[in-house]
């Protein structure tokens, strides 16, 4: 994944979200995908009343006239877009790492939240804040939470996790694993039986895949 310091900004602010009541900021950790995935709570899952506008998304944290999706799509454009009033971008080059293909222009991108919002409301985040679900869907600190990525491939993946789906691209699977478990670590969010069997199966190959993390 590109490196950036586009999201930075966000950071600390997250950090303040609460789940219920303040939290300390936490430490970066780098962990093996192994321990990353064992380090991960196990808990039943549940949908019971979700809706997506329950995670308010796609906003323009910092005020400075791009919200969440345009601000992903600046920070990981391979060749530089033009960005004109209202922030609108035109042109620039993007490459969706879960299928390995490049994109000519914003309009064949979606931006994928990595760990679903629906999955992520299954593995904990139904107990969260209006506040700190916002926070999770507009996450700004950490470049792997938000991936710009074609729209194929994420309407293929919807709101599956890794037991349901995979990048089609061999190449992409160690580094979406590690992905997907530090998104789950950084927002303290649960696997289920399935899901933990799934990674840890699927990880047997990734043997030097860390997972690097900051909880909020």
């Amino acid at each position: 994944m590109i490196k950036t310091t586009v999201r930075a900004f966000a950071a600390a602010a997250l950090a303040l979200l609460p789940l219920t009541t303040a939290t300390p900021a936490h430490a970066a950790e780098t962990l093996s995908l192994h321990d990353g995935i064992e380090a991960l709570p196990q808990a039943a899952e549940s949908r019971d009343g979700y809706e997506r506008t329950k995670f308010k998304h796609w906003i323009d944290e910092d005020k400075d006239g791009c919200n969440t999706r345009a601000e992903v799509l600046l920070a990981e454009a391979a060749t530089a877009p033009t960005v004109g009033a209202g922030c609108k971008i035109t042109g620039g080059t993007w490459r969706s790492y879960y299928d390995d293909a490049t994109v000519q222009g914003p309009s064949g991108l979606d931006i994928d939240h990595m760990v679903p919002l629906a999955e992520a409301w299954d593995s904990g985040a139904s107990q969260w804040t209006a506040a700190r679900r916002q926070a999770y869907a507009n996450d700004l600190g950490a470049e792997r939470s938000l991936v710009a990525v074609t729209a194929k491939s994420n309407r293929s993946k919807a709101d599956q996790d890794p037991a349901q789906w995979m990048p089609p691209a061999i190449d992409a699977q160690c580094t979406y694993l590690s992905d997907w478990v530090s998104t789950k670590l950084r927002w303290s969010l649960t696997v289920d039986r399935a899901e933990r069997d799934t990674l840890r199966q699927l990880s047997a190959g990734c043997e030097s895949t860390d997972v690097e993390f900051e909880q909020v």
